[in-house]
């Protein structure tokens, strides 16, 4: 009954001598701040939206260009309306309210205004033509041509000054569509290392038919949406990769990010929250204002920023045949999780952010709360792990109405998801591979019902202080989470800081009203489905193979000294090591980025090329030294010009996607794109017409970012490399021993 009693603003009782009103000025001032925050922010937002709008102009440029455009017709003793005044005048009655004078000045103020909206469209659109030229990509690493140099002078110059995070987003090409010819010509070099001769040429075949009959009629359907829509791919990856997925998001679309390995700024649980949780906090209130930087190649060359709109107050909806992706435009709190049980932490009060050590002050009041779980409620986050379709149902038939609503919004709802984990992970340096599989392994998977893996992100502090992220993956990629966690790690222990008992600094706040605990009714029906989709989910859990080496011995410093790309040597050896362990090549998925395009996300490269093999088969053979490092160069150059061919939109894979999403659109049956999808799969499989998800599904997942090339090492492999370096899982080979050495 007290906090009924606190959250009435007003009370009033009827006597004889009238009404007698008995006002609660607390309440009414968290009111007044409450709106206050809100208008404020309203107005920050309006003010963004309108410096954006204008960019790369300003309201400074406008002042310049009126003012000049002004003086100067004033010096030459023109009218600086150009007639306009008085030809509206033969239409308008202007003269009897207006002075020769004010028309002057008003006929000014529009014509300098039209002048300054033309110069923003023709910056804006010689900045989206010079950012459709990629050939700077294509310089030697350390050299760029005279002809880069003066293409980087114009785009700063076109850029203007101090941009905020949206500020290029108008000026940002188009994802081009590649040739129907250039992909399927792709296609085919990129399968060749995975066919003999005899399917090779079926699949030749196959390719010049598309080519020349259904490929030109998908492709002007796929140009119209390219012409209409702000990128050709974005929306249909989003809906049909991962929203239309009915399997489980844990493990197999979510992932993670670790804490520092080497440094522990607390031991304390509740403080470590409390200082990451204000990190968090201030992030997001840069991103609502803009004023994060956007992220620039070079320091010249934006890229999309629209992925970081839904960071926060995100989550994932289930639906019977697709998801959905909730996102509301404010949240004043946060929901955490401990033990079994679900809490509701405003991160507001006093129309203020709480600071590090009130933050710190409510978890430790979660923490020292003894009360037992609810009636199903320690399982509950189970249903965000297992199917998704048992899962809709359940929150149609159980959640929507009650307090089962309500604490299902509050969750749903919150700037992101808390667990204060009870167990202690850590990277041990007596132990490293052991300690840093369970850690990744917890903050994949947890026990599978202790993280809410709909929301768009999980902040997990363990007990002993150390955290980690669990994402998931639709509303965007892994470098958009990646640049908070960033941010987060640096703000953390070089501004916020901690005292030396390892407590937030700051005190407590003596008025500050405790963390709210959800309430729950949940029936033994739910309860059922919740028991189902958390065996399901531990099933799947334990089906995780996890196994990471840390490797001291040299990083990507002296491989650049190398004149080689790191990123290329990676992925050439890791397919030497999937041959000496197979025997055999695999297709494998690496992601690149597309965000030079507008609403860019990711596009494929087929590491496995008729370059890399041959360096493989080199290393596998009596070679000399020198032949083995003239093949690895080529292999290098090669998966460096395929990976650049992917970020420009000459990538293959979501060509592919798209077109076979408008031939089901159509109702036209493709064997090419068929057969694209057997040689990714290694099997034949049966397409339902009847369903867009299973027809998509069965083409997309091998090319997906879900269903990367797993190359998991044989028993005997696993006892070589446990006795030896981590590298080995590289380079390992039984008895040729040194000659492996590149």
């Amino acid at each position: 009954m007290a906090e009924a009693h606190q959250a009435v603003a007003f009370q009033f009782t009827v006597g004889p001598d009238g009404i007698d009103m008995q006002l609660c000025h607390e309440a009414l001032r968290q009111i007044y701040l409450s709106g206050k925050h809100s208008w404020k922010k309203r107005f920050i937002r309006f003010k963004n939206g309108v410096m954006t709008g204008v960019y790369p102009g300003s309201p400074s440029g406008f002042l310049v260009v009126v003012v000049s455009y002004m003086s100067g017709t004033k010096y030459a003793q023109l009218d600086p309306s150009l007639g306009l005044i008085t030809k509206l005048g033969t239409h308008i009655p202007i003269s009897p309210y207006m002075s020769e004078d004010s028309q002057r000045v008003v006929g000014g103020v529009l014509v300098g205004t039209g002048l300054w909206v033309t110069i923003i469209f023709i910056m804006r659109n010689a900045l989206k033509c010079l950012l459709s030229w990629h050939g700077w990509m294509y310089n030697r690493h350390g050299s760029v041509s005279w002809g880069t140099r003066l293409w980087i002078l114009f785009v700063k110059l076109f850029s203007g000054r101090k941009p905020m995070l949206y500020s290029f987003q108008s000026s940002l090409p188009r994802l081009p569509v590649p040739p129907v010819k250039d992909t399927c010509r792709r296609y085919l070099e990129s399968a060749r290392p995975l066919m003999d001769d005899e399917q090779y040429v079926r699949m030749e075949g196959l390719a010049k038919e598309f080519e020349k009959n259904l490929g030109p009629r998908l492709q002007w359907y796929l140009k119209l949406k390219s012409w209409w829509a702000s990128n050709y791919v974005s929306d249909w990856w989003e809906e049909y990769i991962y929203l239309r997925g009915r399997g489980p998001i844990m493990v197999n679309s979510n992932y993670y990010a670790m804490d520092f390995l080497y440094v522990f700024p607390s031991h304390i649980q509740a403080a470590r929250a409390g200082n990451v949780i204000h990190a968090i906090m201030l992030y997001r209130r840069k991103l609502d204002r803009a004023q994060i930087k956007p992220l620039m190649l070079l320091n010249t060359i934006p890229m999309c920023s629209s992925q970081y709109e839904r960071m926060f107050n995100t989550s994932r909806v289930p639906g019977v045949d697709t998801d959905t992706i909730q996102h509301v435009d404010e949240s004043k709190h946060i929901a955490v999780f401990n033990k079994g049980r679900f809490f509701k932490v405003w991160v507001f009060y006093d129309g203020r952010l709480l600071l590090p050590r009130e933050i710190e002050q409510q978890m430790e009041r979660i923490l020292a709360d003894k009360s037992e779980p609810q009636e199903g409620e320690e399982h509950l986050a189970a249903l965000t792990a297992g199917e998704r379709t048992p899962w809709a149902n359940a929150r149609e038939t159980y959640f929507r109405s009650g307090k089962n609503k309500q604490s299902l919004d509050a969750i749903e709802k919150a700037a992101f998801f808390v667990t204060l984990d009870d167990s202690e992970q850590k990277y041990e340096t007596d132990n490293p591979v052991k300690s840093l599989d369970s850690y990744a392994k917890s903050l994949l998977h947890g026990k599978c019902y202790d993280r809410w893996f709909d929301k768009s992100f999980n902040l997990i502090v363990f007990k002993n202080g150390t955290m980690g992220l669990n994402a998931e993956h639709a509303w965007a990629d892994a470098p958009i989470i990646g640049h908070l966690w960033e941010q987060v790690l640096c703000i953390d222990p070089l501004e916020l800081g901690y005292t030396e008992e390892g407590h937030c600094n700051g005190e407590p706040h003596p008025n500050l009203p405790g963390p709210q605990r959800l309430q729950w009714d949940i029936p033994a029906e739910c309860q059922s489905t919740i028991q189902s989709s958390l065996k399901l989910a531990q099933a799947l859990a334990d089906d995780v193979d996890s196994h990471i080496y840390p490797f001291k011995d040299f990083g990507k410093g002296l491989i650049k000294k190398c004149r080689t790309s790191p990123d290329a040597f990676i992925q050439i050896a890791l397919q030497l090591a999937h041959f000496r362990d197979k025997g055999k090549f695999c297709l494998t998925y690496e992601a690149s980025m597309t965000r030079l395009f507008r609403e860019g996300r990711t596009e494929t490269v087929r590491s496995c090329t008729m370059e890399t093999c041959t360096f493989v088969r080199s290393m596998i053979r009596d070679e000399t030294r020198e032949e083995r490092m003239r093949l690895l160069k080529e292999a290098s150059e090669k998966h460096q010009n395929m990976y650049r061919e992917a970020m420009i939109g000459k990538g293959i894979d979501r060509h592919l996607f798209c077109l076979y999403v408008i031939s089901k659109y159509l109702g036209v049956d493709s064997p090419f794109l068929h057969e694209v999808s057997d040689v990714c799969y290694g099997q034949k499989k049966k397409v339902e017409e009847e369903s867009m998800s299973s027809q998509c599904l069965d083409f997309i997942k091998p090319i997906g970012p879900v269903s990367r090339t797993q190359i998991k090492p044989s028993p005997e492999l696993k006892r070589n490399v446990h006795g030896d370096s981590p590298l080995s899982l590289l380079f390992i080979s039984g008895k040729q021993g040194n000659d492996t050495n590149v």
